[in-house]
């Protein structure tokens, strides 16, 4: 079963080493394959393919807050939305 992670700006997720489940493969998010959802990203076992990784992409408050802490993956993206084209 995957670990779900609800807190995208949660320090360190990427370098966290875990376990598959299935074949016992071991590393961190960096090196499995990932899956983009509409809600979540999902990383992937590159041995078995077993789901071992979803994380939920941040809500535009989290973001936000995120930010107002200094995060600064959370900084880029605002400034990302802040850039993108606006509908008249």
């Amino acid at each position: 079963m995957a670990t779900t992670l609800d807190n995208y700006f949660t320090p360190g997720w990427r370098e966290q080493v875990h376990t598959c489940a299935a074949c016992e493969w071991q590393g961190s998010a960096r090196q499995m394959t990932m899956e983009l959802h509409e809600d979540e990203a999902e990383f992937d076992c590159p041995e078995c393919e077993n789901p071992i990784l979803l994380v939920v992409h941040p809500t535009l408050a989290q973001v936000q807050a995120a930010a107002a802490e200094g995060h600064p993956e959370a900084l880029e993206q605002l400034e990302i939305l802040a850039a993108a084209p606006r509908p008249d």
